[in-house]
């Protein structure tokens, strides 16, 4: 007779917690509307890209190269010799076609100045400490500082006109 006591008691109990308390509580919420305003952003939109695909062919960079001309004709000896370059000194940490450690060259000259990029070639130090595009693109990458492979202008040139046939 206890045990049924005791066994008919644990039963109401759990009846009366599994009913009871069933009250529905109301999620606060919290809701912004955001004005309408008729002024436009000063920000463009490149802005919100990643600093890999902004576009900005007004930049030099920080560093020796001041200016460059390219031919309208690519120097195919100089391609080789900068390709040649590039797979020695820079496929450690970029590929010619996909995002590895580093950003990868191919269509650089649709984004960048040639200069910019011959600056960053030559000077990665002071670019990433001086040029904004440079910091940012430094943060993109994890952190990851382009390491300066002590190339001569001769060389950085090469690679230059290499990063010319990559599309």
């Amino acid at each position: 007779m206890k045990t049924t006591l005791k066994l008919l008691t644990v039963v109401f109990t759990i009846a009366l917690i599994s009913c009871g308390g069933k009250e529905e509580k109301k999620k606060e919420t919290f809701t912004f509307k955001k004005k309408t305003t008729t002024e436009q952003s000063a920000t463009p939109k490149a802005e919100n890209s990643p600093a890999s695909k902004r576009v900005d062919l007004t930049t030099k960079g920080v560093g020796p190269i001041k200016s460059i001309s390219l031919n309208d004709e690519i120097d195919q000896k100089m391609v080789t010799h900068g390709a040649n370059v590039f797979k020695n000194m820079c496929t450690a940490c970029h590929r010619p076609n996909k995002k590895f450690i580093g950003p990868p060259p191919s269509g650089i000259l649709e984004r960048r100045t040639p200069e910019w990029v011959m600056n960053m070639i030559l000077n990665p130090e002071v670019m990433v400490k001086e040029d904004p595009l440079a910091k940012e693109l430094l943060i993109e990458f994890n952190g990851s500082p382009m390491a300066n492979q002590n190339l001569s202008e001769e060389e950085a040139r090469a690679v230059l006109e290499y990063f010319r046939t990559l599309n």
